[in-house]
């Protein structure tokens, strides 16, 4: 039998193993793991520069008896044992002052060894701080050259005023290096030398040229005078304004628990250039406890949006009946691309500053709150037997997000039922939950904070999301759970539907609407139809009527009010998309932006009817009372521009603050895809506005659900105050602006009762003669004028104008002009009507 033995491993081995294992410490790595390096090394730097720059002060004035006691032994011997020497140092830091002192100060750079204790603090603040990655060599260069400067010129003053002696102002290194100096060139040429020597140094560390005396300048062009040519000035170039991009820091805190977080960032760690030794990743082990991570995204911060210099262009030009091409072409090249902007060339855009800044824009983390919440979460969820696994919370503005991992087995649908049970025992309103969260294999539990901050809509508008948006009607809505600014682009929504309680925040929502595109566009670009039934929500806007405000000829205030005068109005506007579905018939476009840039190259005929169209913005504050008062009158127009009036540019914003079914019907929610739901009383109000629950869990004061045919998204809404509404109207209203309001066309009867082919001349109305004088008085052919003057209903002064129209009194239809009126006096017209009645 072979005998089997081990050979026994030699004593170098044996102390290679040894030096490995112990280099292999885990608890060395991780010791110096991290950021505990950089820590150190800051707060020393920092201690050094405080205790040297005392040490070096206190030396000026106590320099006699720190070199009395450090004299004649070795400094490092005073320092650790005090010498043999009886004198005390007078220095305020005792031993270590008067060390330091002698070996920077006098043994050194003199007074300029202050620029040690500079330099230690400097590199201390940039290590502890700001950041690690830094060129040394930027920093310690102008240090090191002003010290030697200064100490070798303090040492050539002082060398002349003591000679033979080393004064504590230059210090040893002064002396030595300004007597050598001396030697070699005298002491004439040292203070030449010096002087010349900070003259260079200054000229090269501050770019100071030296320019030569305008006498020697006349001098030098008097004796050689040449002909040069001109060189052309270069063009000014404007330079690019670049934003600093948008920083997002996910942080996450670890909150104490006794056995249910773990801490697992998502994020990299930043980098601080020091070296650790790499510790290979453990096998992942069952999770046991419970993960918890909080993550609280910093605020983006943007500049203020630069004002608008439109330039100015002259009126445009018809061209001629050529090639319409090379017509466009010559037209182009000779007057440049129409300017829509030449009307108001100096129209400038609202400031930032009409707006007050509410609260800092920083979401601050309570630690206590969020630690009580999950305690609740998991111990309520633990009464009926499921198990977290982990705990994300994301703290917004007024709600924090739990992000709970259930453990393997646990149903959805179990953890959904217990939302009363969970808001019970969290005590707060306003408790979702969102069971799975879409795209992530988590569930959501959305829990208000106890002190919500207000989102401030200037810091939205002044962000960099919403002034490099290209958007075509930017609106700043508010901020999201993760604290990210929500811009959305209303002419591809293209429709929105608001709804919400009283006092919820719908009127504010429909105020940082229009403030968003009172900011972002030009008053050529837009124009809103305002309509107020409850008459004290947007007549702050009457003050930019000749700016952005549309409104029916002959009518008196553009904020509509009166029923009657929107039924006038919605239909208008079907006229209007009408008559802009010709033109881009006639342009070969599909909508109104390749419409406007096709008009703008010159293109377009203007003498063809072809115009610049601006986008226009229908804005109902309480479509609740429109529907109760005039009901089929008003969803008719409100449901055809809704499915047709996208692509010429008119879009629809309705809010009402009953959310019913009879109210919102399904021709009206067919059509809004967009939808914004405030705080409502009901579950069902709440499917009815949003197709599902949700809005009437929300806490009100802005908090709001967002829908666009997607995943809901929770919302802070942006506030803005009346004041500030104010403030921004009168500004534009303060500007030159156009002639008028914007004209709409006047309405074609809706109802398509009567016909100029089939008018009977001898049904004429009761008020045909009364109406006839007055249109021949105002000399205006229009429905809403008989409806104000004889206070008539939409229809009825639509058949009226017809039979003028019939007996010769009044023109034809033309779109958005007023009818031409035949009569030029009341004679004419008593004759024509007397002439009718006997024909009859």
């Amino acid at each position: 039998m072979a005998n089997t033995f081990k050979e026994e491993p030699s004593a170098k081995e044996k102390k290679k193993k040894t030096k490995g294992d112990a280099s292999a410490d885990p608890e060395l790595k991780a010791y110096f793991t991290g950021n505990r390096p950089r820590i150190l090394l800051g707060l020393f730097l920092l201690l050094f520069s405080v205790l040297s720059l005392v040490g070096f002060i206190s030396y000026s004035f106590t320099w006699k008896e720190d070199f009395a006691a450090i004299v004649g032994q070795g400094s490092w011997t005073y320092l650790f044992t005090g010498g043999e020497s009886d004198v005390l140092a007078g220095n305020w830091l005792g031993r270590f002052g008067a060390w330091i002192s002698h070996l920077f100060v006098r043994e050194g750079f003199g007074l300029a060894a202050i620029g040690i204790s500079y330099l230690a603090f400097v590199i201390g603040v940039r290590v502890l701080f700001v950041d690690t990655k830094f060129k040394l060599f930027r920093l310690v260069e102008p240090a090191i050259t002003f010290m030697i400067f200064i100490s070798g010129t303090l040492g050539y003053i002082f060398g002349i005023l003591q000679p033979g002696e080393v004064s504590f102002l230059g210090g040893a290194f002064g002396f030595y290096v300004s007597g050598w100096i001396a030697e070699f060139i005298g002491s004439v040429g040292a203070g030449l030398f010096w002087l010349v020597a900070w003259l260079a140094m200054i000229s090269i560390r501050f770019n100071w040229v030296f320019t030569t005396p305008s006498w020697f300048n006349a001098s030098e062009e008097a004796e050689f005078q040449e002909e040069v040519p001109l060189a052309k000035a270069a063009p000014k170039v404007k330079p690019k304004v670049v934003p600093e991009p948008e920083v997002e820091v996910e942080a996450p805190v670890e909150l104490e628990n006794d056995n249910t977080f773990l801490e697992e960032p998502e994020e990299e760690a930043i980098d601080f250039d020091f070296e650790t030794p790499s510790t290979p990743k453990p096998e992942k082990e069952p999770v046991s406890n419970t993960e918890f991570e909080v993550v609280m995204p910093e605020p983006e911060m943007a500049p203020p949006p630069p004002p608008v210099t439109p330039m100015t262009e002259p009126a445009v030009v018809a061209p001629r009946l050529d090639d319409p091409d090379e017509l466009s072409k010559e037209l182009l090249a000779k007057y440049g691309p129409y300017d829509p902007y030449a009307d108001l060339p100096t129209y400038q855009l609202p400031i930032l500053d009409l707006l007050m800044e509410h609260g800092d824009g920083r979401v601050r983390i309570d630690q206590e709150e969020l630690q009580k919440n999950k305690d609740q979460i998991v111990e309520t969820l633990s009464h009926y037997k499921i198990d977290i696994d982990k705990i994300r919370a994301t703290v917004g503005p007024t709600v924090t997000l739990y992000e709970i991992v259930p453990a393997p087995g646990v149903k959805i649908s179990k953890i959904k039922s217990l939302e009363a049970d969970i808001a019970m025992s969290l005590a707060a309103l306003g408790i979702r939950i969102i069971a799975p969260m879409p795209g992530k294999g988590t569930i959501g539990i959305e829990v208000p904070n106890k002190n919500p901050e207000i989102v401030s809509m200037r810091s939205l508008l002044a962000s960099e999301k919403f002034q490099e948006s290209s958007a075509a009607l930017p609106i700043a809505l508010g901020k999201t759970i993760t604290n990210d600014n929500f811009i959305v682009d209303l002419a591809k929504m293209p429709h929105l539907l608001v709804a919400g309680s009283t006092g919820q925040g719908k009127s504010v929502g429909i105020n940082a609407i229009l403030m968003s595109l009172l900011y972002k566009k030009h008053p050529a670009d837009l124009k809103f139809v305002l309509v107020d039934p409850k008459r004290v929500e947007l007549p702050l806007y009457q003050a930019i009527e000749r700016h952005f405000l549309a409104k029916l000829p002959n009518e008196d205030e553009a904020i509509i009010t009166d029923v009657t005068r929107v039924v006038n109005t919605l239909n208008a506007l079907c006229v209007e998309m009408d008559l802009r579905y010709g033109l881009l018939q006639k342009a070969m476009v599909r909508e109104i932006k390749a419409y406007n840039q096709k008009f703008k190259e010159r293109k377009l005929n203007p003498e063809n009817g072809h115009r610049y169209l601006p986008y226009i913005v229908v804005v109902v504050d309480e479509f609740a009372d429109l529907i109760v008062t005039a009901g089929r009158e008003v969803e008719t127009p409100i449901a055809r521009i809704a499915q047709l009036a996208r692509a010429v540019g008119i879009h629809l914003i309705i809010a009402t603050q009953r959310p019913s079914v009879n109210v919102i019907t399904g021709t009206i929610k067919a059509n809004f895809p967009g939808r914004i739901a405030f705080r409502v009383s009901s579950k069902v109000d709440s499917r009815t506005i949003l197709d599902e629950g949700g809005a009437d869990q929300l806490v009100g004061r802005g908090d709001m659900l967002v829908s666009n045919g997607a995943d809901l998204v929770r919302l802070q809404c942006a506030f803005v105050d009346t004041p500030e509404v104010e403030n921004v109207c009168n500004f534009i209203g303060s500007q030159k602006g156009y002639t008028s309001a914007f004209l709409l066309p006047e309405p074609e009867d809706p109802d398509g009762e009567i016909g100029i082919s089939d008018f009977d001349p001898t049904d004429r109305d009761k008020m045909f003669d009364d109406a006839a004088r007055i249109v021949v008085q105002f000399q205006q052919g229009s429905a809403s004028l008989l409806q104000r003057k004889l206070k008539l209903g939409y229809n009825r002064a639509g058949r009226i104008i017809d039979q003028l129209e019939a007996a010769g009194i009044v023109g034809s239809f033309e779109g958005a002009k007023a009818r031409q009126v035949m009569f030029s006096d009341l004679n004419q017209l008593e004759e024509h009507l007397k002439r009718l009645k006997e024909n009859e």
